[in-house]
């Protein structure tokens, strides 16, 4: 029959038991040694921080006879903008909806004035609304005013 050999961790003397949840020390990441080496590396941005940066550095564009400084994005915008009005549909319909999705803001509406039924109806409405808050106010007192009630006794 074959001798049964004991853990090494317990042949030199220690009281580590390997199980699970429970590597042998030589298995176990050192201190300052992380898990997954080849992860994301320190100082990667997102694709969203990069378009950011890259959509504010300035350029130099030619505007009539003068050049002019501007942001990317500005620069992009008025060459989408002088696409749309000289050659095409396409750029067009790009331009609008870029404009449509941005301006999404609501037209300022304008007032109508109410019929008389629906200031009759709005009058009732905060009429009840008062009375009921009075009457919240005036029970809410009185609750504090009024002694406790007995408790009952527990049965036998």
């Amino acid at each position: 029959m074959a001798k049964k050999r004991k853990p090494k961790s317990l042949e030199s003397g220690r009281d580590y038991e390997v199980g699970y949840g429970k590597p042998p020390r030589h298995g176990q990441f050192q201190p300052g040694e992380s898990g997954n080496p080849a992860g994301r590396p320190r100082g990667l941005n997102n694709f969203i921080t990069d378009l950011r940066r890259a959509l504010g550095v300035p350029v130099k564009v030619k505007v009539g006879d003068r050049w002019r400084k501007m942001s990317t994005q500005e620069a992009a915008l008025m060459l989408l903008r002088e696409t749309a009005l000289q050659k095409g549909a396409r750029a067009l319909e790009r331009f609008l909806e870029l404009a449509c999705r941005l301006n999404n803001e609501p037209a300022p509406a304008e007032e109508t004035p109410l019929s008389v039924k629906d200031e009759a109806i709005l009058a009732g409405y905060i009429e009840r609304a008062a009375r009921k808050k009075s009457s919240q106010r005036l029970s809410s007192n009185s609750r504090r005013l009024l002694p406790r009630r007995p408790t009952k006794e527990p049965r036998s």
